[in-house]
């Protein structure tokens, strides 16, 4: 049999084209020495072919290396920090009594060591604004962590079973929609006493589980028609381990950002109960009744509406930015 001819010095390597490409048969070699070089000083199968691939991010931290880029997001924190450590140290920055006033300094300005000026009553307004905070936040924070809880558990179970207890739940959440938020207050808190923060926050997660639960059912029963939670059905998983282990972790982000912005709405909510004279009363501070006090003074002595207030659109203004930059990292779509 006669001997196949022998190849020039030189690799032949076939193209996607279909031709052929000369390789050096120093290249060739080099190739072989190095294979980190035929991908930019990275073999196949990891960096500096040495390991594994990197492992894929999740939703979540893709999510947090959205929002450390997202401005809107690090301002809203930082005021929102701000906040809360004023809320949990009003004397860090003040130092007096928000109850102790002097009526001979009723409704004068700004003075040194007083920069808002006293109120109606002789009180300083830039003490009872600072104050306000703590009273603002603890009703929002609260309220919302009250609403989420309740609703995301209804919500998720009524969208997990289905069936009668799902069609109960929906005629239960429409008549709950059908209660304006501003009468309801007007006609429940009426009737309370208490000086204390606890109804009004009772008040707030009674009208106001039933928007989560909407938005937590809808998101459970989309989390369980997916291919992993019917693989882990099918080899055995019980009810409680496909709800806490495979469903509630895909299916919390909507609560998240609802949730979020659901705070700003609360905290809004009290101020307007408040003013209106059904929320938090006197002797606790509070920026609904601040404003609801100054608001027969605004012609006269208008900062003492002006700085309440302000603080007010403030707070309410950086929790729904914070929603809106929660959501856009949440949501694929968007990406």
């Amino acid at each position: 049999m006669p001997e196949q001819p022998h190849e020039p010095e030189g690799a032949i390597a076939a193209t996607g084209m279909g031709g052929a490409m000369d390789l050096a048969t120093s290249e060739g070699a080099t190739l072989e020495q190095h294979p980190s070089a035929a991908s930019g000083g990275r073999a196949p199968g990891g960096p500096q072919g040495t390991g594994p691939s990197e492992k894929p991010r999740s939703l979540w931290s893709d999510a947090w290396r959205d929002l450390r880029r997202n401005p809107v997001f690090i301002i809203s924190a930082l005021v929102i920090l701000f906040l809360v450590v004023i809320s949990l140290w009003p004397s860090l920055i003040a130092s007096g009594n928000p109850l102790k006033c002097d009526l001979a300094k009723a409704q004068e300005g700004s003075q040194p060591g007083h920069p808002f000026g006293y109120d109606g009553q002789g009180c300083d307004v830039y003490t009872r604004t600072v104050y306000g905070a703590r009273t603002s936040v603890t009703v929002g924070v609260c309220a919302t962590l009250g609403v989420a809880l309740l609703g995301s558990v209804l919500g998720g179970l009524a969208g997990f079973f289905g069936g009668f207890w799902d069609s109960v739940l929906s005629r239960i959440t429409d008549v709950f929609f059908a209660i304006p938020v501003v009468l309801g207050g007007l006609v429940l808190l009426s009737v309370v006493t208490s000086n204390t923060v606890w109804p009004v926050i009772g008040f707030m997660v009674l009208l106001g589980w039933p928007q989560i639960s909407r938005i937590a059912r809808g998101s459970v029963i989309t989390a369980k028609q997916n291919d992993y939670v019917q693989a882990a059905r099918a080899l055995g998983a019980s009810n409680s381990r496909l709800l806490l282990r495979h469903i509630t972790p895909n299916a919390v982000a909507p609560v998240i950002v609802v949730a979020t912005i659901a705070l700003g709405t609360y905290i809004s909510l009290e101020a307007t109960l408040s003013y209106l004279g059904v929320g938090l009363k006197p002797p606790t501070v509070s920026w609904g009744i601040d404003i609801s006090a100054a608001s027969a003074y605004i012609r006269n002595a208008p900062h003492m509406l002006l700085w309440p207030a302000g603080a007010l659109a403030l707070t309410v203004l950086a929790f729904i930015m914070l929603g809106d930059a929660v959501r856009d990292a949440l949501d694929p779509k968007l990406r």
